[in-house]
């Protein structure tokens, strides 16, 4: 190899070295854009989870305001004349709380006399989830929770503002009483009790 062809490899070598010198830089530089880029993401990423926090927040308390204003309307309804379809009950208690073992559970209104037990579930809006929830799990967890009630009979009723007919079915097809507002007034439909 001549020297002059050597001079025009290491000319090569020299302006390859010097272009990838320069794509360095340049990525360099996009990295340095991207750390930026990822940073400000983060800081909108925070901004944004603490926002949505404070949604929850703000979404929780009215969830629950809305659910205790639900109780209490009903509560309130039943307190004069506390009956589910032609059983009239002696005591009617509000916001039972339980906890043994492994089960908790709170229950909205509970109503009793001598040898009946009513479970009323309410819900702002409900759904059909409530009912099988109030079926399947409830009662059962009443009487895990409280004893002494275990050998009573248990009427179960669901009480919201708002219904939609498959709801509806659901819970008569089960002998679940139906407690809705109408006017300034508590409509009950409790024609086909069922025993739990």
């Amino acid at each position: 190899m001549t020297t002059e062809e050597l001079n025009a490899m290491f000319d090569k070598i020299a302006i390859s070295q010097a272009e990838n010198a320069a794509q360095q830089k340049k990525t360099d530089e996009q990295m340095t854009r991207n750390e930026r880029i990822t940073e400000r993401n983060e800081r909108i990423a925070e901004r944004n989870e603490a926002k949505l926090t404070r949604m929850g927040f703000t979404l929780g308390n009215m969830a629950n305001n809305h659910g205790e204003s639900t109780e209490e309307y009903f509560f309130n309804s039943l307190c004069d004349e506390p009956r589910l379809g032609s059983i009239r009950f002696d005591e009617i208690i509000k916001n039972i709380h339980g906890k043994v073992a492994r089960v908790e559970d709170e229950f909205d209104i509970a109503m009793y006399n001598g040898n009946n037990v009513a479970l009323i579930e309410c819900k702002y809006k409900a759904h059909e989830n409530d009912v099988i929830n109030l079926i399947e799990k409830k009662v059962q967890n009443f009487k895990q929770l409280f004893p002494f009630y275990a050998n009573h009979n248990f009427y179960l009723g669901i009480a919201s503002f708002s219904f939609y007919p498959k709801l509806e079915a659901l819970a008569k097809e089960n002998g679940v009483a139906i407690l809705r507002q109408k006017g300034e007034v508590v409509e009950i439909e409790a024609d086909n009790l069922k025993v739990y």
